[in-house]
């Protein structure tokens, strides 16, 4: 039979070996708990610095990829991707709309048009933030923003040469699109004033 004192040091060592061992447990998963929370972080913090903070956290959560974004600029990145879907499916359902409302077809598609244009100008701001080109990607986003206005204008110069107004009324779920693209690429101009600072 061993003597207590050894089995005493003995019982020690084994309990400072399994609060080591637990300590060190617990470090692995305070750790993974802090990387989990630095994308989430870094959204935070960005989108406190834009004009739209519920649009920019909808918009960035909305895309899986945030969760790998390790910048600004990856996070400008889905935010431009999250505009120039809003645009393509904008100009789908004005093509839609076209199809089943004759007397308003050309209008409906020539803003569709409006729409395919702020599309390709979302998408030259993409290759602009790739190549770091932020003051470029500032531009084509801006006027990805004053695409859809023209629409409007569309409906007010179709309606003041009509003698049937109410049938030139600009639409709400057109101006609702308009107000969702527009700020969709406020929030992005924001991220790449942040991305512009020195």
């Amino acid at each position: 039979m061993a003597p207590a004192g050894a089995l005493y040091c003995c019982s020690c060592c084994l309990l400072f070996l399994f609060l080591a061992g637990s300590g060190r447990a617990n470090s692995a998963a305070a750790a993974a708990a802090t990387n989990n929370n630095k994308p989430q972080q870094l959204v935070q913090s960005t989108c406190n610095s834009t004009t739209y903070y519920d649009v920019c956290v909808a918009a960035l959560a909305a895309d899986p990829s945030t969760s790998t974004a390790a910048d600004v600029r990856g996070l400008c990145a889905i935010a431009v991707s999250a505009a120039a879907t809003n645009a393509s499916a904008a100009g789908a359902s004005l093509l839609a709309s076209a199809a089943a409302y004759q007397s308003q077809a050309p209008l409906l598609r020539a803003c569709a048009a409006r729409y395919a244009n702020a599309r390709q100008a979302l998408s030259s701001a993409q290759e602009a933030i790739k190549e770091e080109a932020y003051d470029y990607a500032f531009v084509h986003v801006s006027a990805a923003a004053e695409y859809p206005t023209m629409c409007r204008a569309l409906f007010r110069r179709a309606s003041s040469s009509s003698s049937s107004s109410q049938q030139r009324a600009y639409p709400s779920d057109l101006a609702k699109r308009e107000e969702g693209l527009r700020r969709l690429c406020t929030v992005v101009l924001d991220i790449i004033s942040l991305l512009l600072l020195p």
